[in-house]
C-alpha cells in the first residue's frame, strides 16, 4: 500500500527525532514527563494565547475582502507584528513554529520545539483534538538560566487551507506569490484537522543558576 505524502513525512520526523516519542503521554500533553507548573502554565496560556484568534480573524477579513492572494501580507506582516508587540510587553520569547516551516529563517524549531511537534504530529494522528494540545516545561538552560517554555498547538483550519492547503487546489497568482514571498515555503499540502505548528513561548524564571565552581569566589 503506497504511503501519503503526510504519513511519509510524519514517519521520517520520527525517525530523525531520535528518542523523542519515547515513553507513553498522558491527557494532552507532549512531555508528561517534564516538570511543569499549573500556576506558570495558566498565566502564560493566558498571556499568550489569546493572540492566535486575533491572526485568525485577521485572516479571515482580509481573504474575504481581498482574496487570498491580496491577503498574504497579512499573515506574512500582521502576525509578525502582533507578536513583537507582545513580546515587548512581557519580555517573552515568542514564535511560531513548525516542522514544515514556510519562512525557516523564523519558525524553524530548536531541538525541544520539534520534540513537542512531533508528538502533537503523534496525538493528533491518533484522534486527539489539535486545540487542546499543549505543553509546558521548566528547564535549566545550557547557560545556567531557568526559563519555562511553553507550546500551544496551531490547528489548521479551514481558513487555512487558502494557502496552506492541497497546491493542485491553488489558483496560478496564488502559486507564484507564495514562490515569490516564501521561496524556501514546505507549508502546504495541510488538511483540516492536523496541527499546523504551534505558538512557542520561553519566559525567564529566575537569575543564572550557581554553578559549584562560583562557590570558591
Amino acid at each position: 500500500m503506497a504511503r501519503s505524502p503526510h504519513l511519509s513525512h510524519l514517519l521520517l520526523a520520527a525517525l530523525t527525532l531520535t528518542g523523542v516519542l519515547s515513553g507513553a503521554a498522558k491527557g494532552a500533553l507532549a512531555d508528561t514527563g517534564a516538570a511543569d507548573d499549573p500556576a506558570l502554565r495558566e498565566e502564560t496560556r493566558k498571556t499568550a494565547v489569546p493572540l492566535l484568534p486575533k491572526v485568525v480573524q485577521a485572516m479571515q477579513e482580509a481573504v474575504k475582502e481581498k482574496g487570498t492572494v491580496d491577503a498574504i501580507p497579512v499573515c506574512k506582516e500582521k502576525a509578525p507584528q502582533l507578536l513583537q508587540e507582545l513580546r515587548q510587553r512581557t519580555g517573552w520569547q515568542i514564535r511560531r513554529v513548525s516542522l514544515r516551516t514556510r519562512h525557516p529563517e523564523t519558525g524553524t524549531p530548536d531541538v525541544w520545539e520539534a520534540r513537542q511537534l512531533a508528538e502533537f504530529d503523534r496525538q493528533a494522528a491518533n484522534g486527539v483534538k489539535p486545540e487542546t494540545l499543549e505543553v509546558g516545561q521548566i528547564v535549566d538552560t545550557a547557560d545556567g538560566r531557568r526559563v519555562y517554555r511553553y507550546m500551544k498547538a496551531l490547528p489548521v483550519g479551514e481558513v487555512c487551507l487558502s494557502c496552506h492547503g492541497a497546491l493542485e487546489t491553488f489558483s496560478d497568482d496564488l502559486t507564484a506569490a507564495l514562490r515569490r514571498d516564501y521561496p524556501k515555503d514546505r507549508a502546504t499540502g495541510y488538511s483540516v484537522g492536523q496541527v499546523r505548528g504551534a505558538l512557542s513561548v520561553t519566559r525567564p524564571l529566575a537569575a543564572p543558576l550557581r554553578t559549584p565552581g562560583d562557590a570558591a569566589h
